[in-house]
């Protein structure tokens, strides 16, 4: 079967690679810069590698190329995923190579993501017969009209920016991630669709090979190189099969991040108060006394109930 041996590729593929590259991050003198006002536990993650976000991104295109390299949805799939990837890759470089700390402008990386997302859902919209997206337990679906594109674009901004929020403890955001794949790759067995099934395994595949370095203590992370791209994935997945309604609850973790920075921002611009000992979330458990492996287990618990609720 095809679809999984793509997953089994992608994952040999991130095994081979990921000692491959990791001494070239660090002879490139790639390593992370760790905030001074973040946990202090945090500091002696200093230097350590970062942009791996390429490793399962190329073993991804390996396991795609070899195993569907007919199909155009999986190619805008792997376009768009990439596309994301480059952006985060532009951030990550700007930041650890050349001393900016800020990365990429806030309104340059908001333009390449819009940019990028728009030509996405247009591709889609051209390529598959709008029907609406499926609704949350079993409610049918919902006609959207010219709607279908805009809420493609808001779904593909929203779960990058998410993902990208929720990297912030060693294979949190990879393991949330390899959950939600792998919920997109058993629909696409149920509705027999091949394409979206083999980017899936793909994607899950290379995730839990990179994890193999990426698990505390991390050898390497995955930076906005990946962190990025993932978000883009799950969403173009959620737009192809006409399930973006359902990935608030499939990728419940990245909801929850997002929304304990925004609370936070609001509370102490309004009050002057925070609302959690630190954003996003993880950190706030972190200072309350968590280990950091507890923090990324309750987490991955979180996300694997929402693919569940998702799945009923």
């Amino acid at each position: 079967m095809k679809e999984v041996e793509a997953g089994i590729l992608a994952l040999v593929a991130s095994f081979a690679l990921t000692p491959a590259v990791l001494p070239i991050l660090r002879k490139l003198k790639l390593g992370q810069q760790v905030r001074q006002e973040g946990p202090q536990a945090h500091l002696k993650k200093q230097g350590t590698p970062t942009m791996g976000g390429i490793i399962f991104l190329v073993a991804m295109v390996v396991a795609v190329a070899v195993f569907d390299r007919d199909s155009t949805r999986v190619w805008a799939l792997t376009a768009l995923t990439l596309g994301y990837g480059l952006i985060g890759f532009a951030d990550d470089f700007l930041k650890v190579a050349l001393h900016r700390p800020l990365g990429l402008r806030a309104r340059e990386k908001l333009l390449l993501q819009v940019l990028l997302a728009v030509l996405f859902a247009w591709y889609v919209y051209r390529l598959v017969p709008a029907q609406g997206y499926v609704l949350p337990f079993h409610l049918g679906r919902l006609p959207l009209g010219w709607w279908y594109g805009p809420i493609a674009v808001l779904a593909i901004l929203g779960a990058a920016n998410a993902v990208n929020i929720t990297d912030g403890l060693d294979g949190l955001a990879a393991g949330a991630s390899v959950i939600a794949f792998a919920f997109f790759a058993l629909l696409g067995l149920k509705v027999r669709d091949a394409p979206a099934t083999v980017f899936a395994l793909a994607m899950t595949g290379s995730l839990v090979g990179f994890m193999r370095a990426n698990l505390h203590p991390a050898k390497v992370f995955m930076g906005d190189t990946g962190s990025l791209a993932l978000g883009a994935a799950l969403a173009g997945l959620a737009v192809v099969s006409g399930t973006v309604m359902l990935l608030p609850v499939v990728g419940v973790l990245f909801v929850i991040e997002t929304l304990s920075v925004i609370i936070q921002v609001i509370s102490f611009r309004t009050t002057g108060r925070r609302v959690f000992r630190m954003s996003p979330l993880h950190h706030h458990f972190e200072l309350g006394g968590w280990s950091e492996e507890r923090v990324v287990t309750v987490f991955w618990v979180v996300s694997a109930l929402g693919a569940v609720l998702a799945w009923l």
